[in-house]
C-alpha cells in the first residue's frame, strides 16, 4: 500500500477540500448537543455488542443458560450482555471473538 504524506497549512483554508466541514454548523453546535450525540453513539455501540454476543451464542445453538455454563460466566452476565446493559470487555470480549471465528476449537479448549 502506498503512503502519501500531505501537509496542510491551517492558516490557508483554501487548501482544505470543499464540503468536508460545515464550519458554521460546527461552531453553532453546543456542548449539550455534543454530549447528546456521544450518548447516542455509545448506546448504538452497546447495542452492537449485544447483537454480537447474541449472534455468537445462537450460532453455537445454545440457550443462555447452556452458554453461561460452557464459558463459565454467570447467567446474569450473559443476559446483561445480550440486553445491552453491559458490554463484554477484556477476556470475555476476546473469548467471544474466538468463539465467533473458531467455535469448535474454542469449545474444545474450554472442556
Amino acid at each position: 500500500m502506498k503512503t502519501v504524506r500531505v501537509k496542510i497549512d491551517l492558516k490557508d483554508l483554501t487548501q482544505l477540500p470543499k464540503g468536508r466541514i460545515n464550519r458554521k454548523q460546527l461552531d453553532a453546535t453546543t456542548e449539550i448537543e455534543l454530549a447528546s450525540q456521544q450518548a447516542s453513539d455509545d448506546a448504538e455501540a452497546m447495542q452492537d455488542a449485544a447483537k454480537f454476543a447474541r449472534r455468537v451464542r445462537k450460532r453455537l445453538g445454545l440457550t443462555q443458560e447452556e452458554f453461561s455454563l460452557r464459558i463459565e460466566v454467570p447467567l446474569n452476565t450473559i443476559r446483561n450482555w445480550e440486553q445491552g446493559k453491559r458490554c463484554p470487555t477484556g477476556a470475555a470480549k476476546a473469548l467471544l471473538k474466538v468463539l465467533d471465528k473458531s467455535p469448535e476449537s474454542a469449545l474444545l479448549a474450554l472442556g
